[in-house]
Formats: structure tokens, C-alpha cells, sequence
């Protein structure tokens, strides 16, 4: 992949021939293309084996099914009495017709009943617990009346119960062998509940892939520095590991670098060496100091791709070393968070072979009037809102590529075309959901 003589193919497309290595003629290629040309590069990550109060926010890597049917026996789904159903047949509250079952067992949840009811007996019987053989129906505790005659407890019924009710039958949820959990998915709660449920206490998940992160720049200042007149402390950096974890990774931040091409090619070519993936921020444009831009165009990685039609994050860039991604995103914040969400999230969920390894897409209202003209696409940070059924997006606010604090108000991105007019409030559009996105109802 080093060796530029052996010409890159993606797709029928050759990198060599159609890259123009100017900086300032870079041929753009569509979102979607530019993410086909990265998933062509994308490999499972390593199996790892985690207890399960570990596995939390983990990718499972195995599909699970039952080992048994759930419920595994029949079970009471009330406190009251384990009946024969044909003992009511009789029952009439009207006509006061009452029937007396000799009670000859206390069931609690967790024991098994030595008993079996017979027509004329009945047992106590708790919530949760086995329904003894020989019932087939539970009578609710308030239904029954009591009474004691020469030392036997007695239960009176009024009512005719059918057959089956308040019994929980033996695999309702699931049958054994039926697939439980699909590989690929989010351990959550959920998973969690169900894998303890069938006593799987140690899970097969992707390892998290490890990603080395830093930003390049001489303005940087570290986070705990004192603001300097010129400089911006060194935010891209922490945004990125964020969006690592969210997106099930393992981030690793390491220390900026200057502008020194030299240097930056070294720290790159190490971190590729030791991590599964790098992401830097800034130093992708056209200017004398862009120096992530230059070393993508040399010969140490192979370019896939230097500018996308998009906004904000055109000059978003990636290349490949050795079968790992170096994903170069741009130094302002809201295109280095975009370019994230729109491509390297996307690889990280591919490592670990999620089924669905984008933001899923929604179709939405716009909520307020857009009136920036596109020539690229543009993904606008947005909040969704949902009032009466209806969704709702509305852009948060300025969406320049340098804005950051709309960050944190985003919950999806709308994606407009490119147009020659604006768009106005009401009408439908697309849009991407973020994964921080909480449902308000």
C-alpha cells in the first residue's frame, strides 16, 4: 500500500491517476463515496472474552441463543390459590353457588411442591413460584374465601376460572435454541438482564479499538494552560475521545504537534504502528502550515481521499497505512465534529461489525427557516423536538465550520442539498441522528 507503482483501486476508481496533488485543486468526491472508500479498509477487530458486569457499552461478537426455554416451568403470575379449572364449572356469584377446595400446601417463589392438586384440593401459591402438577389455573388471593373446619383449611370460589388463567406456560418468551441476542449489537441493559437470565456469565465481545488522537497546530495550548493573546487551548483533542467512547472505542490522546511536517510524519507513522486507528485535527486546508494535507499527499500513506462535497469539514481527508485508517479532520470544531460522525464513527462500528454502523436517518419538519445557499451538501446541527407526533428540526444556531458551542445543543443533523435558495419552515427534510439523542416522551 506504500509502494505508489502499485496503483490504489477502489471500486474501479484509481486513486493514482485521478488525485490531483495540488493544494489547491483537490477533487472533491461525495459523502457516501468517500465512505465506501474507507469501508473497503476496515477490518474486524480482535475477540475478547468479559465477565458480564463488565461487558456494558461492549459489542457482542457471537449470537446468543437459548439454552433453555424461558420461562423453564410453568409459574404463577399472581399471589393465590393453584386450582383444577373444572372444580369452578359450577361456580355462580349470582345463584350464591360456592364451592369449598380443601387447601394442602403453601407454595413460596423458589420451591417445588411435592403435592399434586387433585379435583377437591387446592394450594397457597405465590407470585413467580412453579405451579403445582395436577393445576392448571391460578385464582387471585382476593377472589377466595377462608375458612377452617375441623382443623382443614378450606377455600371457597364463587367464580368460574378457566383453564390456563394466571399461569405463565413454559416458554413463552422463548424457546430453547430460538435466538436470543443478534452479534453485532450494544450490550445494554437489556442484553445484560437477558444474558443473565440464561446464565451467561462470561461474553465473547469486539475489543475496543484503540485510537490515537491529536491535533497539530502552533496556536495549541494545553487544556489547564492560561489563556495566551493568539492562542486557543486544545478542545478538538477531548471532543474526539468523547466521540471515541460514544461510538465504543478506546481513545488514546496524545500530545499536539507544531507545525513541523517532519515531525508530524513520524508521530503519525508511530501511532499507526501502534494503534488501530488515528484521528488528528487541523492543519488539512490550503495553508503554508497545513501540514496533515501534505503528508497525505506523500508518498508514506496511501490517499483515498482529500476533500469531500460537503459542509461544514470539505477538506476532511483520509488515508491508509499498513491496512489502518488515518482519519484527518479539520482543526475548526463543528467540521471536526461532523467529519467524525460522517466517517470515522462509522469505521469504529465496522471494526466491531455492527450491522448498522451509521447514523440512522429520520425524515423530519423543518422548524425554522434555512436561508444559506449550498453548493455542497450541508449537514446542519440541529435539535429535534416532537410536538403533537409531528418531528421537528431546527438548526441551533450559527452552523459555521468555527462554531463550537452548538455542539453541545445538537442532538441530529439536518442534511440539506445543494440549492440555489433556502429552505422554509414546514417542509420536510432529512435528517441524521446523533447518538445522544434522548427520546422526550
Amino acid at each position: 500500500m506504500e509502494n505508489k507503482d502499485a496503483l490504489t483501486i477502489l471500486g474501479g476508481y484509481d486513486l493514482e491517476h485521478s488525485l490531483d496533488h495540488s493544494k489547491f485543486q483537490r477533487k472533491a468526491i461525495q459523502v457516501n463515496e468517500a465512505q465506501n472508500r474507507i469501508a473497503s479498509y476496515i477490518h474486524p477487530i480482535d475477540i475478547e472474552s468479559v465477565d458480564l458486569q463488565a461487558s456494558h457499552g461492549r459489542t457482542l461478537a457471537q449470537t446468543i441463543t437459548a439454552p433453555h426455554p424461558y420461562p423453564s416451568f410453568r409459574r404463577s403470575s399472581m399471589d393465590g390459590y393453584a386450582i383444577c379449572s373444572t372444580d369452578t364449572i359450577q361456580c355462580s356469584s349470582e345463584a350464591e353457588i360456592t364451592i369449598w377446595l380443601e387447601v394442602i400446601d403453601d407454595i413460596p417463589c423458589g420451591l417445588v411442591s411435592s403435592k399434586t392438586i387433585i379435583p377437591g384440593t387446592t394450594a397457597r401459591i405465590m407470585t413467580g413460584a412453579q405451579v403445582p402438577e395436577g393445576a392448571d389455573a391460578v385464582v387471585m388471593f382476593e377472589m377466595v374465601e377462608l375458612r377452617e373446619e375441623n382443623g382443614i383449611k378450606l377455600a371457597g370460589l364463587r367464580r368460574h376460572i378457566e383453564q390456563g388463567k394466571n399461569i405463565t406456560p413454559i416458554g413463552l418468551e422463548l424457546q430453547a435454541e430460538e435466538e436470543v441476542l443478534k452479534q453485532g449489537v450494544t450490550i445494554a441493559a437489556g442484553e445484560i438482564s437477558v444474558l443473565a437470565t440464561f446464565g451467561i456469565h462470561s461474553v465473547q465481545v469486539y475489543r475496543r479499538p484503540r485510537v490515537a488522537i491529536f491535533s497539530t497546530g502552533s496556536e495549541l495550548l494545553k487544556i489547564d494552560e492560561p489563556l495566551q493573546s493568539g492562542k486557543i487551548r486544545n478542545s478538538n483533542t477531548y471532543m474526539i475521545a468523547s466521540q471515541v467512547l460514544e461510538a465504543g472505542g478506546e481513545p488514546v490522546i496524545l500530545d499536539a504537534i507544531m507545525d513541523d511536517l517532519s515531525l508530524a510524519q513520524r508521530k503519525v507513522e508511530e501511532a499507526l504502528a501502534q494503534y488501530d486507528m488515528v484521528v488528528t485535527s487541523g492543519g488539512v486546508s490550503v495553508g503554508d502550515y497545513d501540514i496533515m494535507g501534505d503528508l497525505v499527499r506523500s508518498d508514506r500513506v496511501t490517499m483515498l481521499y482529500n476533500k469531500v462535497t460537503m459542509r461544514p469539514g470539505s477538506v476532511s481527508t483520509a488515508a491508509v497505512k499498513d491496512n489502518k485508517c488515518l482519519f484527518a479532520l479539520s482543526g475548526n470544531p463543528g467540521a471536526c465534529f461532523v467529519g467524525f460522525e460522517l466517517f470515522v464513527r462509522p469505521s469504529i462500528r465496522m471494526m466491531m461489525l455492527d450491522p448498522n454502523p451509521y447514523l440512522p436517518e429520520w425524515t423530519a419538519t423543518l422548524g425554522a427557516d434555512y436561508d444559506k445557499v449550498n453548493n455542497f451538501t450541508r449537514f446542519v446541527r440541529a435539535k429535534i423536538q416532537i410536538k403533537e407526533g409531528v418531528v421537528y428540526a431546527t438548526p441551533t444556531g450559527v452552523d459555521e465550520s468555527g462554531v463550537m458551542i452548538t455542539i453541545k445543543d445538537s442532538d441530529c443533523l439536518i442534511i440539506v442539498p445543494p440549492s440555489q435558495e433556502g429552505l422554509q419552515a414546514g417542509v420536510k427534510v432529512k435528517i441524521m441522528v446523533l447518538k445522544n439523542f434522548i427520546h422526550p416522551f
